[in-house]
């Protein structure tokens, strides 16, 4: 007698799912797989006895619904999901495929704020307390809650960053409560384990994405209020007078990639100290041209300054991110090559 499918287990499941897609589709899938699922699910096919045409239907039919459950958690979170499956599959067997996805699928909070515009979200969460913007801003990514936090009033802007650096670990209740205070349908807490929210990296990766007036806004207030955070946040950061340390080479190879009119703005806010290493690692005839172009441009507002030294400092970390230059942070240890 055929074994049911519900008798199944997961990895059989897979496999006969991967023979009934056929080789191509299955080649396809195999690409995308981790190497030790790649040799399971290999010694899984080859294992298999043989698949009734019910046992093949089946699969593929609960395939199909944990893909489409997948979608709609992603369109509108648990609750739409929940809706649209009990319309299209009815209460019980919509709750069985829920049950299913859920129990491998952690659906992050806030999730469907990471889709809004960070305007619209501003306007939304401006008049929030600052425990409740730090709690959504540690769950966005970071871009987008640096144009937020950007966008908050000064007095505010610090009280965030400090809440975000200073928050742990919290509970599936709170953010429940979070979510109904808000009154909107935000992605569920699907696990009863604590769930990571904010720490000095998430406020770190977001500091070092807001503008250079809201970033020394920020530090300036933590440093007055939390000294010692204010101290470990500096130490993970990368700003532009920080370039003062760089090595040589790593600083030639920045300013190949840095407009020179960029460069000639940024140095205008720059100390002498800065201004001569720079000159030191550029040719005598292209040092002179960036002073003539400085004598030139006159007087020039603090914020295009500001804007201009972000740029580099944006070349700087993209060259980090992509390992080719290397920047010793605060506390560091200097590397021996």
């Amino acid at each position: 007698m055929a074994t049911k499918t519900k008798e199944l287990r997961g990895k059989e499941k897979a496999a006969i799912l991967l023979v009934s897609l056929g080789p191509d589709v299955a080649s396809r899938i195999y690409k995308e797989l981790e190497e030790p699922v790649m040799e399971l699910l290999t010694l899984e096919i080859a294992n298999l006895r043989k698949v009734t045409p019910e046992q093949k239907a089946e699969v593929l039919k609960e395939a199909q619904e944990l893909l489409m459950a997948r979608e709609f958690l992603t369109q509108g979170g648990v609750e739409y999901a929940r809706r649209v499956l009990e319309q299209a599959l009815g209460p019980e067997r919509a709750q069985e495929v829920l049950r299913r996805i859920t129990a491998s699928l952690q659906v992050r909070p806030f999730d469907f704020m990471r889709h809004t515009d960070a305007q619209q979200l501003l306007s939304f969460i401006q008049g929030e307390h600052p425990q409740t913007i730090a709690l959504i801003l540690s769950y966005l990514e970071a871009d987008q809650a640096a144009q937020v936090i950007g966008g908050l009033p000064a007095g505010t802007q610090a009280e965030v960053a400090r809440r975000i650096a200073k928050m742990d670990r919290i509970t599936p209740e709170v953010l429940r409560e979070v979510e109904r205070v808000l009154e909107r349908k935000l992605s569920s807490v699907l696990g009863q384990d604590f769930t990571m929210a904010g720490g000095i990296d998430a406020i770190v990766e977001i500091i070092n994405r807001v503008d250079r007036g809201t970033e020394r806004h920020i530090m300036e207030t933590l440093e007055e209020k939390d000294p010692d955070l204010a101290e470990e946040i500096k130490r993970r950061l990368f700003v532009f007078e920080d370039i003062s340390g760089m090595d040589d080479r790593s600083l030639q190879r920045v300013l190949r990639d840095v407009d020179m009119k960029d460069l000639s703005l940024a140095l205008k806010g720059a100390t002498e100290e800065l201004r001569q290493k720079f000159y030191r690692n550029m040719s005598k005839r292209a040092a002179e041209m960036l002073k003539e172009d400085m004598d030139f441009m006159g007087p020039v507002r603090v914020r295009d300054v500001e804007e201009a030294q972000q740029k580099i400092v944006n070349v700087v970390r993209a060259l980090e991110d992509a390992g080719e230059i290397v920047i010793a942070r605060g506390g560091e240890e200097e590397l021996v090559v």
